[in-house]
């Protein structure tokens, strides 16, 4: 026979394993991830948080040709673009993506460019970068994603359950994604 008096603790110490983590779901109640929506790419774009919020920075591609790169000019032409942030302050650190798009905006070969990597005075950073794609002849533009990367290396839920999770930077453009 089963005792009520002993069956009346019962839901007191279960909410006591769920509250001491002891229970299987605990870590769904708190810690999510989610991935923020990619941007609209651009030749000149708003950087933006995980949020969709700008971040005061604008980057910009100022130019690009087809040309084979000085340190291994036998492989061909490649994709040789300048960049440039305006407003970076060092605080923001803002990353985006940039990618080589054919006619159809459909990516052909991408890197990530960093505000560190553009030099200037006054929050007027520019840069250049080399993208390598197969078929350089099919290059018609090179754009940039608004959405900041610089925070793309944050701990998930999966990798730290206490410290993890929050909104994530979509996943990095690669070839063939449309833009």
């Amino acid at each position: 026979m089963f005792s009520t008096r002993g069956l009346a603790g019962a839901p007191l110490a279960l909410a006591f394993l769920a509250l001491s983590g002891c229970s299987s779901s605990w870590g769904s109640w708190g810690c999510t991830d989610t991935t923020a929506e990619r941007g609209a790419a651009g030749v000149r774009v708003q950087v933006e948080d995980t949020d969709g919020r700008p971040l005061g920075v604008t980057a910009e591609v100022v130019g690009w040709r087809l040309e084979p790169h000085p340190q291994v000019p036998s492989e061909g032409d490649r994709v040789h673009f300048h960049f440039r942030f305006d407003r970076a302050d060092g605080i923001t650190e803002p990353a985006v993506d940039a990618c080589a798009v054919d006619e159809e905006r459909v990516a052909l070969g991408c890197q990530t460019v960093h505000w560190y990597e553009a030099f200037g005075r006054d929050g007027d950073l520019t840069g250049d970068g080399w993208l390598a794609v197969e078929h350089p002849e099919q290059v018609a533009a090179v754009l940039l994603i608004p959405n900041d990367q610089s925070s793309l290396d944050r701990r998930t839920c999966e990798q730290d359950l206490k410290d993890g999770g929050g909104r994530h930077p979509p996943e990095p453009a690669t070839v063939g994604d449309e833009l």
